[in-house]
């Protein structure tokens, strides 16, 4: 019941980073007619802005202070929030609560990790539980943009958070009665310049990579904002270097599997949110499907990484995590570099095909990853490494739709600009098509009442063409970033598992 429980509460709030993609072109026509694109980006981006930036603080003090405790407090904290953005009157609210769950989610994320670690101490039935965990942490990732369309077909698009309120409740009362407590057991005091070293630190790069599509990755504000993140970066580690209690262990950063592990989860999230991303617009603005009929059709990417999350650590045992977590990240960069040939016309069945090596990889990597990642920790430090498991997540999530996005915008605008040149529209008109695929999308229905059908179709075709030139650029771009990652831990990683401290 514990391990259901915990596996609830992190496929929850991982589901909820993927499921306002499918609403954005709802949220874009009900908040207003002063909603802007930028807004609709940020209401996506000030999650996982908040998010990643508290992770590491939230394992600090899920040790300190107990981690039914930090979970508990978690979940309510991202059920009054959830509710809050339900209701929200206009863009600008949603965003300021959309923040607020960063920080619920932020208390349950690494929780959850280390009560696990702490509840199966034997390393077999911890693979077995490890495996669950990254199982519904990649459901999460998968089902949101199911459940989103599912909603916005049935119910008003505020219950696409609302439907959080429930379930953390649910997961909150079950966590009251079953779930035991555990923390550190040295009872050291916070380490508060720590925690505010490295919220800024990586608020600051996470900012940085957010922004970066929108002023330009050479701009001075993404290089100054890169150059204050390391040298917060740089101070946070002279700081716990000379801290009597510091958050975090330096020591840990030694171990080549610890590092490894990491870079190869945050690698696999690089490439998975940047697909996501994507594919889930490629499904309603090329291929022509609505919100939930979009949705459903990711679903074999679930599948296949339900199947495969709980067998991974085992069979890491047998082969090595080497093995494991480089063919993950291998298959991976297969199917980025498949779907990089897709077009208008891709018939669904071999998409499919597409995401088993996807979904399958995931699997992999993101269970034998966290395992390996954790072996070697004391259970003390349970939260802490669980943290740093899932600032890699995170932060390799939004590089990812940061990366791919900025290069899809890019040769979008390129193609869309010289498409609509000869069509009689105000530069402002085009230069709106030229930001965003759903603005292109609306102004092809206007331009079908104002102009024509004719005009209606040559949009729509840029629209389509754009798309696609740069859909299949940042599937290259995914998949030579996953490869590149096999490579390093095909040479990093061991062929052992290793056993976690007592």
């Amino acid at each position: 019941m514990s391990l259901a429980l915990l596996c609830l509460a992190v496929c929850v709030i991982v589901m909820d980073g993927t499921i306002v993609n499918i609403a954005l072109p709802t949220l874009l026509r009900e908040l207003g007619e002063h909603t802007t694109i930028r807004q609709l980006q940020w209401i996506v981006d000030a999650y996982v802005l908040v998010f990643a930036g508290l992770l590491m603080a939230a394992g600090s003090l899920g040790d300190r202070f107990g981690r039914q405790r930090i979970l508990l407090a978690g979940l309510v904290l991202f059920a009054l929030c959830s509710a809050a953005a339900g209701g929200a009157p206009d863009a600008s609210t949603l965003i300021f609560w959309r923040a607020m769950m960063g920080i619920g989610a932020a208390l349950i994320f690494p929780a959850t990790l280390a009560i696990i670690v702490n509840l199966f101490p034997e390393p077999r039935r911890r693979d077995a539980a490890i495996g669950a965990w990254a199982a519904m942490s990649g459901l999460g990732v998968a089902i949101g943009p199911a459940a989103g369309g599912f909603i916005l077909e049935h119910a008003a698009w505020g219950w696409v958070f609302l439907i959080n309120v429930p379930l953390c409740l649910l997961v909150a009362l079950g966590v009251c009665l079953w779930v035991p407590n555990s923390r550190d057991p040295a009872a050291r005091r916070v380490d508060i310049g720590g925690t505010v070293l490295s919220l800024l630190a990586v608020g600051g790069v996470t900012y940085a990579i957010i922004e970066a599509p929108q002023v330009g990755w050479l701009h001075a504000q993404t290089l100054g904002l890169a150059a204050g993140a390391a040298v917060l970066l740089l101070a946070f580690i002279r700081w716990e270097r000379r801290c009597a209690a510091p958050m975090i262990e330096l020591a840990l950063f030694h171990r080549r599997t610890f590092v490894a592990g990491s870079f190869g989860i945050a690698t696999a999230f690089f490439g998975l949110f940047g697909f996501v991303f994507l594919v889930t617009q490629y499904f309603q603005l090329v291929r022509g499907y609505g919100a939930f009929e979009s949705g459903l059709r990711t679903l074999p990417f679930a599948l296949f990484t339900g199947l495969t999350a709980p067998l991974a650590p085992l069979l890491a045992r047998r082969v090595g995590s080497r093995w494991s977590i480089g063919v993950g990240l291998a298959l991976m960069a297969l199917c980025c570099a498949l779907t990089a040939a897709n077009d208008a016309q891709t018939a669904y069945p071999l998409i499919v095909l597409q995401m088993l090596p996807l979904g399958m990889g995931l699997g992999l990597v993101n269970a034998t990853g966290t395992d390996t990642i954790m072996a070697g920790l004391p259970r003390a430090k349970a939260g802490i490494g669980s943290a740093v498991n899932d600032t890699a997540r995170e932060l390799g999530g939004t590089l990812g739709v940061a990366a791919m996005g900025s290069l899809f915008a890019s040769l979008y605008a390129r193609t869309i600009t010289t498409d609509l040149a000869g069509l009689p529209l105000p530069a402002a008109v085009v230069k709106l098509c030229e930001g965003s695929v759903i603005a292109a999308a609306r102004v092809a229905e206007e331009a079908g009442h104002t102009l024509g059908p004719e005009a209606e179709q040559v949009i729509r075709a840029a629209l389509t063409r754009g798309f696609l030139d740069g859909f299949h650029a940042s599937s290259w771009l995914g998949a030579g970033c996953l490869a590149l990652g096999a490579v390093v831990c095909f040479g990093a990683l061991s062929g052992k598992a290793e056993t976690t401290s007592a």
